[in-house]
């Protein structure tokens, strides 16, 4: 089984001949420098004041009304989340010395090859889905809601949209977070506890369930696994983009129990829950599940385990 690195370059790995002793060095610091719980407090913190001035701002300058849902806002909150993030993150790899690219996103990758295969993994994952509920009666796609010029339009939105989605979900959760919670704990039960804390966050949304949130929790450890043994998110970032983007956009259904507006059709799920998924739309569906495991599969075929080392800082 490969280790714990997302996928740091020979050249960046260094020994550490660091350590601790005494009550403070036990409580806060390890032979690589500060614990990793005590780097993703910091972490967090900094994020949620980037986050918190970002939304701040938005506010200021969108005012959107209470309670009414506003494309614009969400669009610019979900770019602004990335942003707050991604930013977090590069303080925290300043403060490390580290690489930023160790977290996840490297530029060398970044819209390449990876991406483009996730996004096929992603389309190929809600057509598949959407076939088999339509075969057993469980999908209508109804009548067009757009026509001409218009389809183009929120087809290009919706695009963009769940691309920054992607970028702010993935980042957030598997990228800093689980570095260095994997530092602490181990890649896998770091997973673990984040794709459960991945699938909480879906129950906020109207109309999300719990088969839904085990639906979500289940691509989030698809989606540590594909960074495990690519080394990026740029495989994840595409795939998530792309299931959303068929869910909302080509299909019309719901998408993690939120129904957007544009488009493409009046669709309608009818059925039992476990062949829909229900209120929360197919991510919830039993074949969800068949599907990814099939992927799991499948993506370990295409990317077998390898072995490389972890980036650890340079000595001081």
């Amino acid at each position: 089984m490969d280790d714990q690195s997302f996928g740091t370059p020979p050249e960046a790995q260094r020994s550490v001949n660091s350590s601790a002793s005494g009550f403070p060095g036990i409580v806060f610091l390890n032979k690589t420098g500060l614990r990793a719980g005590w780097r993703l407090l910091i972490y967090a913190a900094l994020f949620f004041i980037f986050w918190s001035v970002s939304i701040y701002f938005l506010g200021l300058f969108l005012r959107p009304a209470w309670g009414v849902f506003s494309l614009s806002f969400q669009f610019f909150g979900e770019l602004g989340s990335f942003l707050a993030a991604f930013l977090a993150a590069w303080i925290m790899s300043r403060l490390e010395s580290r690489p930023i690219a160790v977290y996840g996103l490297p530029a060398r990758g970044a819209f390449g090859k990876q991406f483009w295969l996730g996004c096929l993994f992603g389309l190929c994952e809600i057509t598949a889905l959407i076939l088999l509920i339509s075969a057993f009666r469980g999908y209508s796609f109804g009548s067009l809601t757009e026509r001409g010029g218009a389809i183009a339009k929120w087809a290009l939105f919706w695009a963009i949209f769940f691309v920054v989605v992607a970028l702010f979900e993935e980042f957030l959760f598997r990228g800093y977070a689980l570095y260095t919670l994997a530092d602490g704990i181990g890649f896998w039960p770091a997973a673990v506890l984040l794709a459960v804390s991945f699938g909480a966050v879906h129950l906020l949304n109207p109309g999300e369930g719990w088969v839904g949130v085990a639906g979500v929790l289940f691509v989030g450890l698809f989606w540590s696994f594909t960074l495990k043994r690519t080394g990026s998110l740029w495989f994840a970032l595409g795939m998530h983009a792309t299931f959303d983007f068929g869910e909302t956009f080509v299909f019309s259904v719901p998408d993690s129990g939120m129904i957007f507006p544009g488009h493409l059709s009046n669709a309608t799920l009818h059925g039992p829950n476990w062949l829909t998924g229900g209120t929360p739309g197919p991510e919830g569906s039993v074949f969800d599940f068949l599907i990814l495991a099939v992927f799991f599969f499948v993506f370990d075929r295409l990317y077998p385990a390898r072995q490389v080392q972890r980036y650890v800082p340079p000595a001081n």
